[in-house]
């Protein structure tokens, strides 16, 4: 068996036992403290550039299915994991996470101590990283880690999103959105179409819209706002994706002029991010970011307290903002960060976390039932017999 090494860039050096691909990786390293759920997360392409540390113990229980994928592949530059499971007890596995991750080029690490990884990262914060499960030295991957620029300023969505726009046909995991998104049948008949900017979409999202009663057309990131336009949406969703929205100028521009088109829209972590910027706030990086299951959130109109799923390393500088034209709905109860904005003038409103979740908590999924009475209420008016948000 190789020597297999990983290096942080302050120098830390942790020996552990290779699995999935025998090959060199570089990258973001951050935690998700996620219990369930690690295809979901594997196959996030948020996690782009990044190498996940799962704080849960074991990890390959349940092996990988045909029905839990966010996307095609895996997206994680790396995984690092306490330990591997050597079995597979899943009725719905269709193979073991050490070969679907060889198959595809990623390399993973196991038998490391993930909770001092883990605390490491909570009081340094985000580190840079490199990983070998095929004998590179540690003092070459020291050197590789320090010398890479990391991914702030970086346009991380080209290498995530669709190549061409596309009618969103569903998919094997559409049996498996729960339930309680759903409009009722009255309502679903009218399907408004709406385009979902694919910055790095989960698929869990459109599925999710879908189920809402929506028709969804799935828009390549660099997509002029002109030529969304064009297509007469009822409304637009701007999806998730990695790295920093400050690399997206043309994101932001677009998002800009949909704003100003006066069309509905609802924005997912990184498209919470671009309205930030299209509204001329600023984002910064937080220490250690957001990633996992279990991140509190309060709805500042309510009260209500929701658990949500959360998976960015950015956030909306509130100060920022400006009140007359911003409304602050949403805020994490761990750190106070901004979770979720409405404008006072338009039809818009996002958050920073999943509603989606995949995995996480269904405390949110309402949010999507919130976004077709937005579409409906702009363009046809308030219906009484509309489904009440739990959100609204």
């Amino acid at each position: 068996m190789p020597d297999c090494y990983l290096v942080l860039e302050d120098g830390t050096v942790l020996p552990g036992q290779p699995f999935g691909a025998a090959a060199d990786a570089v990258f973001e390293l951050v935690f998700n403290t996620s219990m369930t759920g690690y295809q979901e997360i594997i196959t996030d392409p948020s996690y782009r550039g990044q190498g996940v540390l799962f704080t849960a113990s074991h990890i390959g229980n349940v092996g990988i299915n045909l029905e839990d994928d966010e996307s095609a592949l895996p997206q994680v530059e790396a995984v690092v994991v306490r330990s591997l499971s050597p079995t597979v007890s899943n009725w719905r596995a269709s193979r073991d996470l050490a070969g679907w991750l060889a198959e595809h080029g990623v390399p993973g690490i196991s038998g490391v101590d993930t909770r001092y990884l883990t605390r490491r990262l909570r009081q340094r914060g985000i580190m840079k990283a490199a990983l070998s499960t095929r004998g590179t030295l540690p003092e070459q991957l020291l050197a590789t880690a320090r010398a890479w620029p990391g991914l702030d300023g970086l346009d991380m969505v080209q290498a995530v999103t669709c190549a061409e726009a596309y009618d969103w046909t569903g998919d094997a995991a559409d049996v498996w959105v729960h339930q309680s998104c759903q409009l009722s049948e009255e309502l679903a008949t009218l399907a408004p179409h709406v385009l979902l900017y694919d910055f790095g979409a989960k698929r869990n999202i459109v599925r999710h819209l879908t189920a809402a009663g929506l028709r969804v057309t799935v828009l390549p990131a660099g997509t002029p706002a002109a030529a969304a336009l064009a297509m007469q949406p009822d409304g637009v969703v701007l999806s998730n994706g990695p790295g920093d929205p400050a690399g997206l100028p043309y994101a932001v521009e677009a998002t800009r002029q949909l704003i100003d088109a006066g069309v509905p829209i609802f924005g997912i972590c990184l498209g919470h991010q671009l309205i930030g910027r299209a509204l001329d706030g600023s984002t910064s990086r937080l220490k250690f970011g957001h990633h996992g299951g279990n991140h509190p959130v309060q709805d500042l109109r309510t009260g209500q307290v929701a658990v949500t799923a959360q998976n960015h390393n950015y956030q909306v500088d509130m100060a920022s903002l400006d009140p007359a034209e911003v409304e602050i709905t949403h805020l994490s109860l761990n750190d106070g960060s901004l979770e979720g904005m409405r404008l006072r003038h338009k039809p818009v409103f996002c958050v920073q976390y999943h509603p989606e979740a995949a995995p996480g908590p269904h405390d949110s999924h309402g949010l999507f039932v919130e976004f077709v009475q937005t579409i409906r209420s702009h363009r046809w008016g308030d219906l009484a017999e509309a489904p009440q948000s739990p959100h609204a």
